[in-house]
């Protein structure tokens, strides 16, 4: 196969390669090579510094991901000052991986060779290809020193990491241990003193209940509340406003029709490739005086050597497979018809077309509802973005009233409820969900004043803006109000007081030695045997389970242990049987792998911990803050 056959049939060849460079200058970014400018510095780390833009760049980065993720979520909810944060704590700890590499001159040359040499996406007929290596290089606006460079120094920070974590050991017997106390397996009663069944001898005074609202006032707080009128424009409504006629509609799936194939039209040409325009103008005059040598020519004079060998012939193909300049040329031709010299990334073409095979289409009639859903999409982004920034003026000039915006574009305010500060994770609405016009809501200026908000894209071609209408502030409830909240509340505390002392008392009778007398013990009723083990508790409470694997399998049963469950009682269990779990090669080699990974990030965090105190790693929460502010 040529070279140029591999990346029509494979655009994303060096996707992997691309990402280790995107991700390279997003996390050490063009600062790391550069220096200068003002005081832009967000953390240093070492003598390095991390600036702003590149900050800047990284967290673009971090937010693109998470619209490929989710494009429907509003990833406004996601950018919070503290995920801001720890990501530039993040960009700084892998500076001082990368600066700790050099220190310790570790050398990836030898890698860095072998890893480009045998990358599949650099190789043709099994061996790599310097043709094909500086090609895709190319077309994806990169030098072979970029690249290099930044594929190095990925290298030198997992070289050194991996060191890291590599010197992690566990003995065979821990881990044959530590497997045989996961799968051992513990017979178990049960005997649970519920708070309900205390409540009648939990009495809570009126003064009680007073004393408990004074001195927890905030938890019986109304929060702030604000009812809005707010308007929308976006890329959606203007849809409903297009109407493309008849003349417009079939104009447009005559230009588009490729986008209607039931079956593309495909195909088959020869080509001669060349890097210099002179030679293809030679070899051009050459083709058009003898068509009939044209396989000759390709095959001692074209430079795609895996076509050459056919005589430039490259098979059938359709117009997606192949680059923009080659496609809009070949499809242009009639069969038998040799191009000009043409101009792609890979060099200079000149196309013979030998074949077509006709295409099979939805005719017009099929195809209108789709011809025009795509008309109206294409009017509304256009006007969209015409008119953005129109809304946004208007907004602030008519600043009392939305009124006056909605019937300059043929909208209609709405009315909301009543909103907090806090966004209900049930709302549905775009505007009422998005978290910087919310704010916005609740800023001093709307709150005061009354003007609209500022504009704000609360979704991708969605803008919004939202004028109070009422406002609460936030209010305590009166007592009378929540007193029987409260004495509810405080009954089922004392209700549970009691049952962990009763069950704290039957458990002590059950360990002594006057148990089979004791009052406390009678008392209790206990639940059918059961078998649990930590990789399968059943239904118990996970503190239950705990409380039950802590005790000492290796005493007589019966054994007892004892725990509180919050909002249930206090559980007593007795254990009749332990057994010791059986160890397979199989758990023993998932176990084993286990406590290595566990050993290694333990490892890896103190590693990293060391190098953030070597080199004086300080992040300027401040410069952070301001930024954010400014967003």
């Amino acid at each position: 196969m040529s070279t140029f056959d591999a990346i029509r049939n494979n655009k994303r060849l060096v996707q992997f390669f691309l990402l280790i460079i995107i991700v390279s200058f997003a996390v050490w970014g063009l600062d790391a090579y550069f220096q200068g400018g003002g005081d832009t510095t967000l953390a240093t780390v070492g003598k390095t510094r991390i600036t702003v833009a590149e900050f800047q760049d990284a967290l673009r980065e971090q937010q693109a991901a998470w619209r490929r993720q989710a494009p429907n979520a509003d990833i406004s909810a996601l950018d919070t000052p503290e995920l801001r944060l720890a990501l530039l704590e993040d960009m700084a700890i892998r500076r001082a991986v990368l600066l700790e590499a050099n220190r310790l001159r570790l050398n990836v040359q030898g890698v860095l060779r072998d890893t480009i040499l045998n990358a599949p996406e650099f190789q043709e007929n099994g061996a790599f290809s310097q043709e094909r290596y500086q090609s895709l290089l190319a077309a994806n606006n990169m030098s072979a020193p970029e690249f290099e460079s930044s594929l190095q120094e990925n290298l030198l920070q997992q070289t050194l990491l991996g060191a890291v974590q590599e010197g992690t050991l566990v003995p065979l017997t821990v881990a044959r241990q530590i497997a045989a106390l996961q799968s051992e397996t513990r017979q178990v009663e049960e005997s649970l003193i519920a708070w309900q069944g205390l409540a009648k001898q939990a009495d809570v005074t009126e003064a009680e209940a007073q004393g408990f609202y004074d001195a927890n006032t905030p938890r019986f707080t109304l929060p702030e509340q604000v009812r809005v009128e707010y308007l929308t424009f976006g890329q959606k409504d203007l849809e409903a406003q297009e109407k493309p006629d008849e003349q417009t509609a079939r104009a447009w799936y005559d230009t588009h029709r490729e986008q209607f194939a039931i079956r593309p039209e495909r195909r088959r040409a020869s080509h001669i490739l060349t890097s210099s325009k002179n030679v293809a103008e030679v070899l051009l005059a050459e083709a058009r005086q003898n068509p009939e040598r044209f396989a000759e020519l390709a095959k001692t004079r074209s430079e795609d050597g895996g076509s050459a060998q056919q005589g430039g012939d490259l098979g059938f193909f359709d117009r997606a497979s192949m680059v923009a300049p080659f496609a809009s040329a070949a499809f242009a031709l009639r069969k038998g018809e040799i191009s000009g010299v043409v101009e792609s990334e890979f060099g200079f073409h000149i196309i013979y077309l030998t074949d077509i095979q006709p295409g099979q289409y939805s005719t017009f009639a099929e195809a209108r509802v789709a011809v025009e859903a795509e008309l109206k999409r294409e009017g509304a982004a256009r006007r969209y973005a015409e008119n953005a920034e129109k809304f946004a003026n208007l907004v602030y000039e008519q600043f009392s009233s939305l009124e006056p915006v909605a019937e300059a574009f043929g909208l209609a305010t709405r009315q909301s409820g009543w909103l907090t500060r806090e966004i209900d994770p049930r709302e549905k609405e775009d505007a009422l969900r998005s978290k910087p016009l919310r704010e916005a809501m609740f800023s001093d200026e709307a709150i005061k004043s009354g003007h609209n908000t500022k504009a704000v894209e609360v979704a991708p071609g969605l803008m919004a803006s939202a004028r109070l209408l009422e406002h609460r502030p936030a209010t305590p409830m009166p007592f009378a109000d929540v007193k029987q909240d409260i004495l509810k509340f405080l009954r089922q505390e004392k209700a549970q007081a009691l049952a962990v002392t009763q069950g704290k008392e039957s458990l002590a009778a059950l360990e002594g030695a006057e148990a089979a007398n004791s009052a406390s013990i009678k008392r209790l009723k206990w639940s059918k045997p059961q078998s649990i083990s930590r990789e399968n508790p059943g239904k118990l409470h996970p503190l239950a389970v705990n409380a039950v694997f802590r005790v000492f399998g290796g005493a007589k049963p019966p054994l007892y242990t004892g725990v509180e469950v919050p909002g249930v009682g206090y559980a007593i269990y007795r254990i009749s049987r332990v057994t010791a779990g059986e160890v397979g090669e199989e758990a023993l080699t998932m176990t084993r792998q286990q406590l290595v990974r566990i050993n290694a990030q333990t490892q890896l965090s103190a590693y990293l911990a060391s190098l953030r105190q070597r080199y004086a790693v300080e992040i300027n929460r401040g410069k952070l803050l301001e930024e954010n502010s400014k967003d």
